[in-house]
């Protein structure tokens, strides 16, 4: 992959993807679900309420517009159960779950057990995308010059791997060992960003929980304390990253990649994974081949900016220094400083000038504002509120640039 700086996107203003839904999007999802309303009732909503959401971030400033999520339960959308080799189930023993993964230990100690899940059960095959239509339908909604823009926010590959334990990811006699399991994964996930490719799309963004979750000392004693697991967990971190280069070992290099290292999103702004990025720095900057790294530094869980030191010069970070999770706003001088700053580490670490590194920085909320459909302890006017912040921020400090 050649050693070039991709921009345009991402843009030095972005978001991550899910946006509040209506009062009456939310309450005609309901309706379907309980049989009240057609599947076409449905959608003639969600498309109203894409069309007004992507012209809502075009009147904000933002290049890169998204759907919102809108059609979507949850952030991560429907790959896995579309594919061949997984089902979908709703009553699943908890068991199965690492308890010290954060988003199953938080549902545990809460008193929960995880809801829905998709488990595998067979030869895992892609067999067509069930994203492609959500992308046609928000390039429907933008001038033809634009849609080279739209964000697409896509499932991790390791969603359905880490949160289950050694051993019960996958039926044995399907699936010999990890790398098997990984390889018809990555195969699936080729098919699906040739299929998005084939229609236009160039700019996807993994949203990726797990990435996070080893920064969290406390996930990792858990996992050293875990007798059934076989290979460390930075074993398996190595593993997670040469599970993406493989799938994105075909893309075309005008494809912007990039991926979301996410602290958790859940009903009432909950976060579910603490610590710094600092013991996966190296790998996570230097060995992972995606373009773009979209971090959460809205708050001190995400530890300081020191590990942006091994940010090569030719990725970009998009700084998520606001919060989407609370309504209070930040401080845009503040705001400003902490750019600033993350950017002499960047410099440190390349022996560039700042304002050399500020060519691979942009700014955003540090999440979505609904990973899961009802969205975060913020309404409408905040979220707009943290929208305009972002692109002031970014106007500020590179101004006139989209």
């Amino acid at each position: 992959m050649a050693h070039q700086l991709h921009h345009n996107p991402p843009f030095r203003a972005e978001h991550l993807g899910s946006l509040l839904r209506t009062d009456e999007l939310l309450k005609t999802k309901t309706a379907f679900e309980q049989g009240q309303v057609s599947q076409a009732e449905l959608s003639a909503i969600e498309n109203k309420d894409i069309k007004e959401i992507a012209e809502t971030q075009k009147k904000l400033g933002y290049a890169a517009v998204s759907d919102g999520e809108y059609r979507r339960h949850m952030f991560w959308g429907s790959f896995f159960p579309g594919l061949d080799g997984f089902e979908e189930v709703t009553d699943i023993d908890a068991d199965v779950f690492r308890p010290y993964a954060p988003d199953v230990a938080a549902f545990l100690e809460a008193g929960h057990k995880p809801g829905e899940s998709v488990i595998c059960t067979g030869k895992i095959k892609h067999v067509g995308s069930t994203y492609v239509d959500e992308f046609k339908y928000m390039a429907s909604v933008v001038p033809p010059e634009e849609v080279k823009n739209i964000k697409l926010t896509l499932a991790a590959p390791n969603w359905y791997h880490l949160r289950y334990k050694e051993g019960k990811a996958y039926p044995k006699d399907v699936y010999a060992s990890d790398d098997e399991y990984f390889a018809d994964i990555a195969k699936a996930y080729q098919d699906e960003l040739q299929i998005l490719y084939d229609a236009g799309c160039r700019n996807v963004q993994f949203d990726d929980p797990n990435l996070a979750y080893f920064c969290s000392d406390k996930m990792l004693a858990g996992w050293e304390a875990d007798p059934l697991n076989v290979i460390t967990a930075d074993e398996t971190f190595e593993k997670y990253v040469k599970l993406y280069n493989d799938l994105l070992s075909k893309r075309p290099a005008d494809f912007h990649i990039g991926v979301h290292i996410c602290r958790g999103n859940f009903v009432g702004s909950r976060h579910f994974s603490e610590g710094g990025y600092d013991r996966i720095a190296t790998k996570l900057f230097k060995e992972l081949n995606v373009d773009t790294y979209y971090l959460e530094y809205d708050t001190p869980r995400a530890g300081g900016f020191e590990p942006l030191k091994e940010l090569p010069t030719h990725k970009n970070v998009i700084l998520g220094v606001v919060t989407s999770k609370f309504p209070e706003l930040e401080d845009k001088e503040e705001m400003k400083k902490r750019v600033y700053d993350a950017a002499k580490f960047i410099a440190e670490g390349n022996k560039i000038s700042v304002e050399e590194a500020l060519k691979q920085v942009g700014v955003s909320p540090q999440c979505g504002f609904a990973s899961h459909r009802e969205g975060n302890a913020i309404d409408r006017n905040g979220m707009i509120a943290k929208l305009k912040l972002v692109r002031e921020i970014a106007n500020d400090i590179w101004p006139g640039q989209l």
